[in-house]
C-alpha cells in the first residue's frame, strides 16, 4: 500500500500565453518524466491541433511527476471564461492550483475568471510571476496587482499569504527572491511539496469518486476521469453510479483502471484514495456522477456549470454549393455527431427545431461554438451556421436580463480618444483606466455581449 502522504493534486491557471503550458513542459522535463533520447514536442500538453493552432488551452489534461518521492498530478486548465464548464469540474479534483501571471502584462481578465473560482472553492493558492525576462518585464508592479486582485475577489488569510515564486518557463528557471539568480524549477517545486496539502488518504472508508470529466476511447468507450475521494477501487469490482440528484442508480464493473504517469495512462490493478484515475466500464456515465462502493451510496456534490449566453442555429447546406467539401452532409449525421459531443461538452446545450434540418446550439461564448464548428468541421460534416444570438432570461421581478462581457483593451496613447469614441455607441462602461508605462493605456470596460 502506498505512502498517501506522497501525492499532492495542483491545477494551473493562466491567461491565454501567458506561459502556463510551457511551464508544465520544462517542469515534466526537469522532474525526469521523459527519456535521456526522447523527442518531445514543445507545448507537449496542448495535443488537440486546434489548441497548437491557436496557442490556446481547450481541453483540460492531466499529467503528473515525481519530485524528492512525492507524485504531483498536474491539470492544465482552459484559461478561456468560455471553457467554465472544464474549469468547475478540474478544480473539484485539486488542493492547491498555480497562478501564472505576465511580468509585464500582469493579472488579466481571465486570470481573474478561473482565480475567483479556485478561492471560492478554498484552494491553496502559488503566484508563479512568469517571463521575467521579457524586455519591460516589472515582477515587483506585477506582484502588487496580483495580490489587489486576491484582495477583491475576497481571499482569505491563508490565501493572502500565498507564496510567490519569480520564474521564466522558456528558460526552465524559478527563484523566490529576485536577487537570488535563478538556476532552476527546483523552488518552485519544492514550494508545491510545502505548501500545497496532501491529497485525501482515508483508504478505509468504502470508495468514493466524483466524475469530473470524460474520455472517449474507441476501444473501451467512455472513461470516467476523476480523484478518488476515499477508499481503493480494484479491477473487476462492483461499483454502483448515481446520476446527480440521484434521479437514478446503476451498477456497473470496472473493465479497466488507469492512472497518469508523465504523459502516459499507465494501467493498474488498483487506486488508491487521492489519486487521479480513470476508469473503463461505465457505459451511461455522466459528468457530475458519483462513482461508490455498492454498500455506501452517498452522492458527492454535483457540479454547477454556468448556463449558455450565446445560442447559433446548425443546419443542413442546401446552398448551391452543397456536397463539395464534406462527406458527411445529411440531417442524421448532423443531428448524431451534435449530440453525441453533449457526452464530454458541459456547457453545450443542443435542442431540435420546428425545421427537421435545423437544430439550436447554445454555449458559453463565441470562441466556445467556433471550436466546435471547426472540430466538425475537419472531420467532414458539412453544414450552414445562422448569425450568433444572445441568450436573455427574464428575473424574478420580470426584468430582461442579457450576458456582460469584460473588455479589457491594450491601445497607445495617441489612439485612446477614438477607442473611447467608439464604444460609446456599443453601450460601453469604463470601469477602469491604467497607465502601466511604455506609452501605452490600458482600459477596462463593462459591455453587453450583443
Amino acid at each position: 500500500m502506498p505512502d498517501q502522504q506522497s501525492i499532492r493534486n495542483i491545477a494551473i491557471i493562466a491567461h491565454v500565453d501567458h506561459g502556463k503550458t510551457t511551464l508544465v513542459d520544462k517542469m515534466l522535463r526537469q522532474a525526469g518524466a521523459f527519456r535521456e533520447n526522447q523527442v518531445v514536442a514543445e507545448r507537449v500538453m496542448d495535443s488537440n491541433p486546434l489548441e497548437r493552432e491557436r496557442g490556446i488551452t481547450i481541453l483540460a489534461k492531466n499529467t503528473s511527476v515525481r519530485w524528492k518521492g512525492t507524485k504531483i498530478n498536474i491539470v492544465d486548465t482552459p484559461g478561456h471564461a468560455d471553457f467554465g464548464g472544464e474549469v468547475e469540474r478540474i478544480l473539484r479534483m485539486v488542493d492547491g492550483v498555480l497562478l501564472v501571471v505576465d511580468a509585464f502584462d500582469g493579472p488579466m481578465p481571465q486570470t481573474r475568471f478561473v482565480l475567483r473560482k479556485a478561492l471560492a472553492l478554498g484552494r491553496t493558492p502559488i503566484v508563479v510571476i512568469n517571463k521575467i525576462d521579457r524586455p519591460g518585464a516589472d515582477p515587483m508592479r506585477v506582484h502588487d496587482e496580483v495580490l489587489d486582485l486576491f484582495i477583491e475577489l475576497e481571499a482569505d488569510e491563508t490565501q493572502l499569504e500565498a507564496p510567490v515564486v519569480y520564474a521564466s518557463a522558456r528558460e526552465g528557471v524559478a527563484t523566490m527572491d529576485m536577487d537570488v539568480p535563478a538556476v532552476d524549477l527546483k523552488p518552485l517545486f519544492d514550494t508545491i511539496l510545502s505548501r500545497v496539502p496532501p491529497a485525501p488518504n482515508d483508504v478505509v472508508s468504502p470508495f468514493q469518486m466524483l466524475v469530473s470529466t470524460i474520455d472517449y476511447s474507441p476501444y473501451l468507450g467512455r472513461l470516467a476521469i476523476g480523484r478518488i475521494e476515499r477508499g481503493t477501487v480494484r479491477v473487476g469490482e462492483q461499483v454502483s453510479l448515481l446520476s446527480i440528484g440521484l434521479t437514478s442508480v446503476q451498477q456497473a464493473r470496472v473493465t479497466k483502471l488507469f492512472v497518469y504517469e508523465g504523459l502516459e495512462r499507465i494501467e493498474v490493478e488498483e487506486a488508491f484514495a487521492g489519486d487521479v484515475v480513470s476508469l473503463a466500464g461505465l457505459e451511461d456515465v455522466e459528468i457530475g456522477s458519483t462513482v461508490t462502493n455498492p454498500s455506501a451510496q452517498e452522492p458527492l456534490e454535483g457540479i454547477s456549470v454556468e448556463e449558455p449566453t450565446i445560442s447559433v442555429d446548425f443546419l443542413v447546406n442546401n446552398s448551391p454549393f452543397a456536397g463539395r467539401e464534406g462527406k458527411f452532409v445529411t440531417s442524421r449525421q448532423l443531428r448524431e455527431r451534435l449530440y453525441k459531443e453533449l457526452e464530454r461538452n458541459v456547457a453545450l446545450r443542443v435542442e431540435d427545431t420546428d425545421a427537421t434540418d435545423t437544430w439550436t446550439v447554445q454555449g458559453r461564448g463565441e470562441l466556445h461554438l467556433t471550436i466546435l464548428m471547426e472540430t466538425i468541421r475537419r472531420e467532414g460534416f458539412e453544414f450552414q451556421v445562422s448569425r450568433p444570438r444572445v441568450i436573455t432570461r427574464e428575473s424574478s421581478t420580470g426584468e430582461r436580463l442579457e450576458p456582460y462581457e469584460e473588455l479589457s483593451i491594450d491601445v497607445p496613447e495617441e489612439f485612446l480618444g477614438a477607442v473611447i469614441e467608439k464604444l460609446g455607441p456599443r453601450r460601453a462602461e469604463m470601469i477602469e483606466m491604467k497607465n502601466p508605462g511604455q506609452g501605452m493605456v490600458r482600459l477596462l470596460y463593462k459591455i453587453p455581449a450583443r
